[in-house]
């Protein structure tokens, strides 16, 4: 998910989604951003596979949403393992005390 959310355009996209508040077309995207219409429907076909977005086809039309529930989800995640990470470095008593120098001084 980071790595499809690392690129200028891909956040973009997701920030036009979540600012018009519904599903959308490749091509209603692409007139909001400086690239060509294949360029957009590869930077979502990218955040799809990362389960960023998720696709509907109506009719000919394929429409983009954002996968809210998804993306939270991930997010919580990390943020839950990061939480648990500094409760057990704080309690760890094997962890050396930094020396003020950035370099850990041997046991």
């Amino acid at each position: 998910m980071f790595r499809a959310l690392g690129d200028p355009t891909r956040v973009r996209l997701v920030d036009l989604l979540a600012g018009r508040c519904r599903a959308c077309s490749v091509s209603e995207l692409a007139e909001c951003l400086d690239v060509d219409l294949s360029v957009v429907s590869r930077h979502l076909a990218l955040l799809r596979a990362a389960g960023v977005l998720r696709a509907a086809k109506t009719g000919r039309t394929v429409l983009y949403e954002i996968q809210y529930d998804a993306v939270a989800e991930a997010l919580r995640g990390i943020a839950d393992t990061l939480d648990r990470a500094r409760e057990d470095f704080a309690a760890s008593a094997s962890c050396p005390a930094p020396t003020g120098n950035g370099k850990e001084q041997p046991q």
